[in-house]
């Protein structure tokens, strides 16, 4: 699958037109702040309908401007009108008085799941770091991405997990405020919250293996670096759903003083270790960011090896950072994809990466032109 163009209208700074983006590679050259990421973000945004920035919907709108889109026509191969399941290959995501569609094929889509089957992307940008050196919600919700892009069970349990513990959590408030006795609906939610709870932590501890044995490889290829391993430890140590329940009971006067649920998956961790030592604290800041890149190659190798589809990559100015020895080795180990954008600075050596049916626009000002570069 690939995009063959991409639309939009008051998205961001980019100017309202429609781009045509059909080649195996696509480069964005530009100086910073004229729109490059803008435009890998409308397009993880009809992937996603959601930004990889962590903006809300709003935010994602012009200066002065409330409601905002953008398009993709799809092909599922190159130079070929023939498109990926069926579809007449048309994706528009829109906001408009606050509310956010989805259309496919001029149709709504109430559950935006199905754009995971139809448009995967996966994205390597400078906000990646916080998967390794931020907090632990963040570590969490990639590997929830890497599990829901294979996955689309997992993403079924991940909601029905937090619908339950939203109540639960709400529950827990009410008893906090002396509102009134939470104890018939716990009883009534517990149930339900462990036994959602323990199939996401089952199958949260088989990805993190499986990630591993990709992911360890994959760092000491480019860094030289071995033994470095995704360390996942679950919130209920061991549990089954009978287990996982006798503990909530235990816990739940813990859960009523503090008003909120305090064990769950969303409590559980992940780490990177090296010889049993948490390697990402003693890591260098460039060992931080190669560590944050290749958790995206492995990602991308991942979704092949469980879908036997390739994602289209977009990269921000990953290579901005590296010397000429690890641009190599990283360019080296790409994994297979159908289509990547990629984003350079003016002066960086981008021509060395082209290739003969490389598409290369200029990036100004929102304005996206294509170059002879």
């Amino acid at each position: 699958m690939i995009f063959s163009s991409l639309r939009t209208a008051a998205f961001r700074n980019l100017i309202d037109t429609e781009v045509f983006t059909g080649a195996k590679d696509v480069f964005l050259i530009g100086e910073n702040g004229q729109g490059k990421t803008n435009f890998l973000e409308a397009l993880y945004f009809c992937s996603y309908a959601s930004s990889f920035r962590g903006a809300r919907d709003g935010e994602l709108a012009r200066n002065g401007e409330k409601d905002f889109s953008a398009s993709v026509k799809i092909n599922e191969h190159l130079n070929n009108d023939v498109t990926d399941a069926g579809l007449s290959g048309n994706i528009l995501v829109k906001f408009e008085k606050g509310k956010k569609t989805v259309i496919i094929d001029d149709k709504r889509v109430e559950d935006r799941k199905y754009l995971l089957s139809i448009a995967p992307c996966i994205v390597f940008c400078h906000e990646d770091m916080e998967f390794v050196v931020g907090n632990p919600e963040r570590r969490r919700w990639f590997f929830d991405q890497v599990l829901s892009l294979c996955d689309p069970v997992y993403l079924d349990d991940l909601r029905r997990y937090r619908r339950v513990l939203k109540s639960r959590n709400a529950a827990l408030r009410d008893a906090l405020y002396g509102r009134s006795n939470p104890d018939p609906l716990l009883d009534a939610l517990d149930p339900q919250y462990a036994s959602y709870g323990v199939k996401l932590m089952e199958k949260r501890e088989n990805a993190a293996r499986l990630f591993s044995g990709v992911f360890g490889p994959l760092y000491e290829e480019v860094s030289g670096i071995s033994g470095i391993m995704v360390c996942y430890t679950p919130s209920w140590k061991k549990a089954g759903e009978k287990e996982a329940g006798l503990l909530l009971r235990e816990r739940r006067a813990a859960d009523m003083a503090a008003g909120v649920s305090l064990s769950g998956p969303h409590r559980d961790r992940y780490g990177f270790t090296r010889n049993g030592a948490d390697f990402a604290a003693a890591a260098s800041t460039g060992q931080r960011r190669l560590l944050a890149l290749l958790l995206r190659l492995a990602q991308a190798r991942r979704f092949f090896e469980m879908t036997g589809k390739n994602p289209v990559l977009l990269l921000d100015d990953v290579l901005l950072e590296m010397d000429g020895g690890k641009r190599r080795r990283f360019l080296s180990v790409l994994p297979g994809y159908d289509q990547a954008f990629f984003t350079f600075l003016p002066e960086e050596p981008y021509q060395n990466y082209r290739k003969e049916d490389t598409l290369i626009y200029e990036v100004r000002g929102g304005r996206i032109e294509a170059c002879e570069a």
